[in-house]
Order: C-alpha cells, then structure tokens, then sequence
C-alpha cells in the first residue's frame, strides 16, 4: 500500500476518479442508450438460444462437430453436452454461451476493423500497440469497477467489462495476418488495376483468414473466461454458480459449474480452430 506521501507525488487514482464522475455527470444519457443496445442484443441472443429444445440445440452442435472434425469428436460433444445437461446446468450454460457470443460479436465488429487499419497505417498501429498491452495486462476484475458504475449491475456491465479484456486478440491477430500477406501478391493485385478495397477484399483478408479466425478462437476464449468473473457485477449463467460455491465453500458445487464452463470452452474452441485450419489439421484435432 502506497503511503501519503507517494500518493501526494503522483495522484494516479484520483485523476481516474475524476474523470470517471466527469463522465457520468455529463454523458449519462450516451451511457443508457449504449447499455440499452448492449441489453436488447444480449437479450435477443439469449432469448433465441434458450427457445431452442435441448435437442435440437445438441443436435446442432454435434452436427457442427461431425462436419468440422469428425465423428471422434462428434461423439465428445454428445459426451460433453450429456453430463451438462444430466448435472443439471444446461440453462446456466446457454446462458453463459449466449453471455459469450454477445461480448465475442462486439469484440469482433470492434476489433477486425481495428486490426485492419493498424495493418494499414503505421502510425495508428503504434499508437495502438500499448493501449492493447494495457488491456491485456490489466487485472480483469479492475474492468468491473468503471462498467458497474457507468451501467450499474447486470448483464450490460458484464459484457462490455468482457469486451475490453476479450477485443485485443481480435485486433492483433488480424493485423498480423494482413501484415504476413506476401509482397509479391499485394504487388500482384496492383498490377491487375485493384482499388484499396479490393486488394482488402479479395487479396489481403483472405490469404490472412487462418489468422484471423485463430484471433476469433482467442476472443471467444478470453470472454469466455472473463463472463465468469463478471458474475460478480450479476452477469448470470454459470459464473453465478462458480461464486455461490466460492461463498458457500461448496466443492462439489464448484466442481460441477467449473466442469461445465470447461467442456462448453473446449467444444466452443476446437470448432472455431477448425475454421482457420487446414483439412489435414482439422482430421489431426478431431482424432
């Protein structure tokens, strides 16, 4: 803990303070209308989730796994969403897949188009470099603070707080890859008359595609892990169940909760890494 006469020196804090009343006190409304929209997309996407039958839902995720890694891990999937369901968490857990698909969709209209243009300007990459570094090192609870306060307790809190700490694998990895494209064929694109968008379009995203998509694998992973610690500003589904067994010291509990957010991450992880795989390394992580 810093003394007085450190904090006096250099008040870090308390500038963040007031900054962040400065922010509520004139731009409360901004702040509504974006946890509105955060709400009514987190809402649609777990309304349409939890009407489908569980099996109807299992049947596409088994279907999903059959065509991207085959039957081995097709029959891992009905293994997987069998115990959740017989453990009796299937609802908490489409409610943490439906948490994590609505932070991981504003992750990545936030981050690719970002990623994108520090690809193509090096000064906005420089700039961006460090603001992805503090993001990613930050301690993720410190996130819950400014979000509980800007949007209070509930789900918008939780998603935008998994937002900033699950967005910076997105940008970086498509950067890399669009860096990564071959002189020769951004050259070649030239040579055959293409505009700056259609170089983007039809040379640089797709050859960088694998890239990318191993940067949506990491986003979902990341807000995946974070929409469990946002429990604790009441973002629901099984982060509730991991902080019940925290605060009531029940193991079995813990362990049932913790088992479910562990098979939904591999199923969710592998299936998205097949997508930017090639056929013989999707045949390698489906055996």
């Amino acid at each position: 803990m810093a003394d007085a006469s450190t904090q006096d020196m250099l008040p870090i804090g308390d500038w963040v303070n007031e900054i962040i009343h400065f922010m509520l006190d004139h731009n409360a409304g901004a702040f509504d209308a974006i946890g509105n929209s955060i709400d009514w997309f987190a809402n649609m996407v777990e309304f349409v989730l939890l009407g489908i039958p569980p099996l109807i839902m299992g049947g596409i995720f088994v279907a999903v796994g059959l065509w991207r890694l085959g039957w081995k891990f097709a029959v891992f999937v009905v293994a997987a969403l069998g115990l959740i369901w017989a453990t009796g968490f299937w609802s908490q857990t489409i409610a943490t897949l439906a948490l994590t698909l609505s932070a991981t969709c504003v992750s990545l209209v936030l981050g690719v188009p970002v990623g994108i243009w520090c690809a193509r300007n090096k000064i906005v990459n420089t700039v961006v470099r460090p603001v992805l570094d503090f993001m990613q090192t930050m301690p993720a609870f410190v996130y819950l603070i400014p979000a509980a306060m800007f949007f209070g307790l509930g789900r918008v809190p939780g998603i935008l707080a998994t937002v900033v700490f699950a967005v910076p694998p997105a940008v970086r990895l498509t950067n890399l890859g669009i860096r990564q494209v071959n002189k020769e064929q951004v050259e070649a694109g030239h040579a055959f008359g293409c505009t700056s968008w259609q170089l983007l379009f039809k040379v640089q995203l797709p050859i960088a595609l694998p890239s990318i998509m191993a940067g949506v694998n990491q986003t979902i992973m990341m807000a995946l892990s974070m929409v469990i610690i946002a429990s604790m500003v009441g973002a629901g589904g099984l982060g509730n169940d991991v902080l019940a067994s925290i605060q009531r010291l029940d193991v079995g509990l813990g362990f049932e909760s913790g088992l479910a957010v562990v098979l939904l991450a591999i199923i969710l992880d592998r299936i998205t890494e097949s997508f930017g795989a090639s056929p013989s390394a999707r045949s390698e992580q489906g055996s």
